[in-house]
């Protein structure tokens, strides 16, 4: 099986990231999930893997305040959508042209708003995403919010349980964290007119968590639905996404 290698690239505002690497051929980027890490979401279940068998370079961030990447306590490090202009920073800095690029949950998000931006890549995969997470962010960004607040004392009846013991196993950074989620919001679906490469809209079947992958797809000018097994949680760890992934962009 190919090994990742790792290395750093300045993002936005010099802020030093992590980029992990993975096979040889069509450079395709993946961006993981919030509080996740490249490692956790596209190399720890084979995802990464079954994608460099198929003759693609997994180009895989840690994206800001996650993994081996740069988590500063600065605001300034933190303008508006600076997920999407650390993506920008690194097409630039690989001089990419012609890749693919897909996200998973808030990777799904910052792929969304940098193509938006600008950012024109092949092939676009938004998985563990729907309308309402695009479109209703700041819901979603006042529960991970109200999780960093309340961070170890969340019992386990409250629903924002395992995303405080989701914190406490990744070892978050909660000060850059809070900065981070400051950063985001909400996409105007009008906007979503500007996604027109072919793009795959890929859930679990029982993922939910942001909204319905099924409008999603509708309000895309050239997309398709694919479903596999899992929740939000359990989806990424499912050899189907793999295989979902090689089937769209190969």
């Amino acid at each position: 099986m190919a090994e990742a290698t790792t290395e750093f690239f300045p993002g936005f505002g010099g802020a030093q990231l992590a980029l992990h690497r993975m096979g040889s051929g069509r450079p395709v980027v993946l961006l993981h999930g919030l509080f996740s890490s490249a490692h956790v979401n596209w190399i720890k279940f084979g995802t990464a893997a079954k994608l460099a068998e198929a003759g693609f370079e997994c180009l895989m961030p840690d994206l800001r305040v996650h993994g081996q990447s740069a988590a500063p306590h600065d605001p300034a490090a933190y303008p508006p959508d600076v997920l999407a202009r650390d993506l920008e920073a690194l097409v630039a800095h690989l001089g990419l042209v012609d890749f693919d690029l897909v996200g998973f949950s808030l990777g799904s998000r910052t792929s969304a708003r940098a193509v938006i931006a600008g950012v024109q890549p092949r092939r676009l995969v938004l998985s563990g995403m729907g309308l309402e997470g695009l479109a209703g962010w700041a819901r979603r960004q006042d529960f991970f919010v109200d999780v960093i607040d309340r961070f170890g004392t969340i019992k386990r009846d409250d629903p924002a349980y395992f995303a405080q013991q989701f914190l406490k196993t990744m070892g978050t950074d909660r000060d850059a964290a809070r900065l981070l989620l400051g950063s985001m919001a909400d996409t105007d679906p009008a906007e979503l007119s500007a996604i027109t490469m072919p793009t795959l809209v890929l859930c679990g079947d029982q993922d939910n968590d942001n909204g319905s992958a099924e409008k999603l797809a509708a309000a895309l000018p050239d997309a398709r639905l694919a479903l596999i097994p899992g929740t939000h949680m359990s989806s990424v760890t499912m050899p189907q996404l793999g295989d979902a992934l090689v089937q769209f962009l190969a």
